[in-house]
């Protein structure tokens, strides 16, 4: 193995490793808090998911000889935010964490389950996708007219590098988030030498419970995105670069590394696509047989930036919560506009997916469920009723 590492697949599993934990971290953080964690169980969820999923990255990697990079769920991070607290607390979004993270394994041995989720038509479930990360795309915005001062060079610089090179545009939003923090932000005094004083992170075991809304309103809808959103692309992308992955085992295998996170507080982690794209492609190495080091490598730089991730949550806890935001909106940018696409680019399901985006991104639960389940159900039967008139009609043309 060692003969197959090269400074060209060191270089981009290190890049890899900023990009992914850099450019999203700030909607895990959200995510989590706004399900009921502390700040010291959002600092534990974000350890347990960034360790986790560079140690299953490790792991795959290692036994398939494939360039297998693992991402937490970003879209389940948007979902939480959108989901907000549920009765019961934090306890019961655990509780569904570890329920979404079994259906997973289930779904990865299970090959009809597997195949169902694989079933949903892709319209929907980017329209759900689009639903649940809209209300985070106007953060930006709202921090700018909240605070031009502090919310506008965190937006240009997005707007500027991404002009340049979408890669680091997030990067330097962030970059600019932390600037306007040091310079910007009336910080009291002594907050730094606090920040020094936990920069690890302390696991926080979290006893779960369990509850007919978590499993509606969080478990499944999680389930969902996390399988239509990520797994299932994560394997198109190594398609793509002409690799031949078999897809159970490695659902599987995301599910059991999420089930070790889910105590901690990690809602999922999943097959990444888009630094899936940077390990499995050409710039990872010219050979493809030798790029499955830049997955590995990506996996020792998520556990490094796990470990420190109580400093990373002390740091932007001194920020106003609109600027997290706005650094999270500004990273699902691209993920919304392409699920918006994606949803809407057929004429004969328009409708439908036009039903489940507003039912989702209205925000509205009902029995307390949340609008992304609804948001599914509603497009579904929009769609099964536009399905079935069109093959009555063509019967009784004929």
């Amino acid at each position: 193995m060692l003969k197959d590492l090269s400074p060209q697949s060191l270089f981009m599993g290190c890049l890899t490793a900023f990009v992914g934990f850099a450019s999203s971290f700030a909607v895990v953080l959200a995510g989590l808090r706004a399900v009921g964690a502390s700040e010291a169980q959002a600092a534990s969820g974000l350890m347990a998911l960034s360790i986790t999923m560079g140690l299953c990255a490790i792991v795959v990697s290692f036994a398939t000889r494939l360039p297998v990079s693992i991402a937490w769920s970003t879209p389940g991070a948007a979902l939480l935010v959108a989901t907000g607290a549920v009765t019961g607390g934090f306890p019961v979004a655990v509780g569904a964490f570890i329920i979404c993270s079994v259906l997973i394994v289930i779904a990865g041995l299970f090959r009809p389950l597997g195949r169902a989720v694989a079933s949903i038509p892709a319209p929907l479930a980017n329209a759900m996708l689009a639903g649940v990360i809209l209300g985070l795309c106007f953060a930006p915005v709202r921090a700018i007219a909240e605070s031009p001062a502090l919310g506008l060079p965190i937006v240009l610089a997005w707007i500027v590098v991404g002009a340049f090179n979408r890669l680091f545009a997030v990067p330097a939003a962030l970059l600019a988030f932390v600037l306007v923090l040091i310079f910007g932000v009336d910080i009291p005094d002594g907050s730094f030498a606090r920040l020094s004083q936990s920069l690890f992170a302390a696991p926080e075991f979290v006893l779960p419970a369990f509850s007919l809304t978590g499993l509606i309103s969080i478990a499944l809808p999680l389930f969902i995105v996390t399988m239509a959103s990520q797994n299932i692309p994560g394997i198109a992308v190594l398609k793509v670069n002409d690799y031949k992955p078999v897809p159970g085992p490695l659902f599987a295998a995301t599910g059991l590394f999420s089930l070790l996170a889910a105590p901690f507080g990690g809602h999922a982690v999943n097959l990444a696509a888009i630094t899936a794209a940077m390990c499995a492609g050409p710039d990872a190495h010219a050979d493809p047989k030798r790029r499955y080091w830049a997955a590995i490598i990506g996996g020792v730089g998520y556990v490094i930036f796990g470990l420190l991730a109580g400093g990373v949550t002390a740091f932007v806890s001194l920020a106003p919560a609109i600027l997290i935001e706005a650094v999270a909106g500004l990273a699902l940018v691209g993920a919304f506009s392409g699920s918006v696409v994606a949803a809407f680019r057929e004429p004969e399901t328009r409708e439908a997916a036009a039903i489940t985006f507003l039912v989702t991104a209205s925000g509205v639960a009902f029995a307390g469920i949340s609008g992304a389940f609804w948001g599914l159900v509603g497009g579904g039967l929009m769609m099964a009723l536009s399905q079935g008139i069109s093959r009555l009609r063509t019967k009784n043309k004929a």
